[in-house]
């Protein structure tokens, strides 16, 4: 048993250290980790018809917003008129769990709407992860300016790093990817976040909810 421990831990060292070595593998294995996190915590998710309608309600809004957008990147995304923010509301009405579920179902919208893949890795980072970030939110149902933030910062975050490892040749000469990424992404993120924490800020809730929901309103 001691001899297969001892040359078992030289074997798991190196593999370590092959990975270490391919930065793309590593992000790979964080990002399906996260995905199967995310879907963990979908399982927890009970669905009746009244949130799969308002789900649905907030999905169409959403894409509606995208499809009429200020602005449009070449390579993907872009400012929207607050596509973000009928999903951002799922998730401060239910909380985060049916927040990641309407945010991963947000992302393969996207993905339908506006595709731009060069990678698997890179689809990951694009569309289901970063849209299932905005169920973060939930987790700060009384505070609704914070959570937008955390939750919008987290999506910048998925594309900053999709950006850095998948459109670095995308980068004019002499321009290093982070920067590059860093300022595109950040640019795209600060305006599309600033457009979704002002309607979220100076609309009242109760108006904002009842869209979705009818009757439930936020307080």
């Amino acid at each position: 048993m001691f001899s297969f421990i001892k040359n078992l831990v030289p074997s798991f060292l190196t593999n370590v250290t092959e990975i270490s070595h391919h930065p793309s593998s590593v992000i790979t294995l964080v990002g399906l980790l996260l995905l199967v996190l995310g879907f963990v915590k979908i399982r927890k998710v009970k669905l009746n018809t009244k949130m799969i309608t308002q789900i649905g309600i907030a999905l169409a809004l959403s894409a509606v917003l995208q499809i009429f957008r200020i602005y449009h990147f070449p390579q993907g995304g872009g400012v929207t008129f607050g596509s973000l923010v009928p999903i951002l509301l799922i998730a401060f009405i239910y909380g985060p769990e049916v927040g990641i579920l309407a945010g991963f179902l947000h992302g393969m919208l996207t993905l339908i709407i506006d595709p731009y893949i060069l990678y698997p890795t890179q689809l990951l980072f694009d569309y289901p992860l970063p849209s299932m970030a905005l169920g973060l939110a939930g987790y700060f149902r009384n505070q609704k300016i914070l959570g937008s933030v955390v939750a919008l910062f987290v999506k910048f975050i998925c594309h900053f790093i999709s950006g850095v490892l998948f459109f670095g040749s995308f980068a004019p000469k002499g321009t290093s990817p982070i920067i590059y990424s860093l300022s595109v992404n950040g640019s795209l993120m600060l305006a599309e976040g600033a457009i979704c924490v002002i309607i979220i800020g100076l609309l009242p809730m109760k108006i904002l909810s009842k869209a979705l929901t009818g009757e439930r309103a936020l307080t």
